[in-house]
């Protein structure tokens, strides 16, 4: 993330804030990358994922395996195979940001927190006087 971008979400945190309650907010912050990295239940949900893309794998090696193909239909197979991953991906993808952001407002709500950010490593914004809910929702996440 560029600086520019960093100081528009800064300022748009600032405002956020000021707007509901005159700074008074309180602000948490949640490491998305640790939490899909050690919460359980997206371990289990990218399992799950590469289960089935280790099935759909094998189901397009055996139906394509002794077929003679021209160029264009082995080229149109591949690309129907590659939607089928990209679905599989995008749908786990899908789901597991929906868990993670209900466990996020759930946990914010119980903590009163008025805001919470991406801490990430990749997008990494240090706030002094957040609270860090990055563990609060790995452990929801069993």
């Amino acid at each position: 993330m560029n600086i520019a971008k960093k100081m528009a979400a800064v300022a748009l945190l600032a405002s956020s804030m000021l707007i509901a309650g005159c700074g008074e907010g309180q602000v948490g912050s949640v490491d998305v990358e640790k939490v899909m990295e050690e919460a359980p239940r997206v371990k289990t949900l990218m399992e799950e994922a590469q289960g089935k893309i280790t099935a759909e794998q094998q189901k397009f090696e055996q139906e394509n395996a002794n077929k003679q193909m021209t160029d264009e239909e082995a080229l149109k197979a591949q690309m129907d195979f590659q939607r089928k991953l990209e679905n599989i991906n995008q749908g786990y993808a899908s789901q597991i940001k929906s868990r993670i952001d209900v466990v996020v407002s759930e946990i914010s709500r119980e903590k009163n927190i008025d805001v919470v950010i991406n801490n990430s490593k990749n997008q990494k914004l240090i706030f002094h006087g957040t609270i860090d809910i990055t563990q609060d929702v790995i452990n929801k996440m069993q």
